[in-house]
């Protein structure tokens, strides 16, 4: 088994010290200031940045953020691919997903194939992550045809979760989706907690710091805020409000 690479063990420490550590996620097809936003949320506390999202297909446009990120900001920036189209060379690091309640099995096998050579050639770190869809309606679940899991049933994430880890997956995402209606549940953040012994992450509809410290508390490891930094005039300050508030929470 290959050995745990800079930036997870780079993560491992932030989450060490913090307890819960914020990666904001910008859109490489929304963001119009790229650099700006990763410099405030280094500043606000964030830990490393996403950039992706479920509907990026220009790869050109993606290179440029993420080399604009890179010049601006000292924190790591991590690949969040929808798809093999979200594959750059410059990044530090890819969320190598699986999204495991895809009922298409292009997106639990089928890109990852495709775009593992491309991840290898460009020398980009891969995070093995199972990425488990919460809830219907976003975009995340109309791409990647999933059989979204009910918020009132935390069971079946268990269920996934624990599937993902005796499949050697070191991190579990689980996504309610960006603009979600709501969050995913403390209730099933700590039942997926009890079990899983990977990084645990959660992102999709977290928008005030009370609820970002009631999902740290549950037993998130990372938190992901995107909805809010491409909406929210007043994001910067809320962000690390939201920040203060996970780190308290553990």
């Amino acid at each position: 088994m290959a050995e745990t690479g800079k930036v997870e063990n780079y993560l491992k420490g932030e989450i060490k010290k913090h307890g819960t550590v914020c990666l904001p996620l910008i859109d490489s097809e929304n963001s119009t200031d790229a650099a700006s936003i990763a410099k405030k949320v280094e500043e606000a506390g964030a830990s490393a940045v996403l950039v992706g999202g479920s509907s990026a297909i220009d790869q050109m446009e993606l290179g440029k953020v993420v080399t604009d990120i890179k010049a601006a900001a000292r924190i790591p920036v991590i690949l969040f691919p929808g798809n093999v189209t979200g594959v750059s060379p410059k990044a530090d690091a890819i969320l190598f997903s699986s999204l495991l309640n895809s009922e298409d099995p292009y997106f639990i096998t089928g890109a990852q194939a495709l775009g593992a050579l491309a991840v290898k050639k460009h020398g980009i770190e891969a995070l093995p992550t199972a990425y488990i869809i919460v809830g219907e309606g976003t975009a995340a679940w109309f791409v990647g045809r999933a059989r979204g899991i009910p918020f009132h049933k935390p069971n079946l994430a268990v269920m996934y979760s624990l599937a993902a880890q005796y499949m050697g997956m070191r991190f579990v995402y689980l996504e309610a989706g960006s603009g979600a209606a709501q969050s995913v549940t403390p209730e099933m953040v700590a039942a997926v907690r009890k079990y899983y012994d990977g990084t645990l992450i959660v992102g999709g509809g977290i928008k005030t710091p009370d609820a970002a410290g009631a999902i740290a508390k549950a037993g998130a490891d990372v938190i992901v805020v995107g909805t809010m930094i491409e909406k929210d005039g007043d994001w910067q300050q809320k962000l690390s409000a939201m920040i203060k508030a996970m780190r308290r929470a553990r």
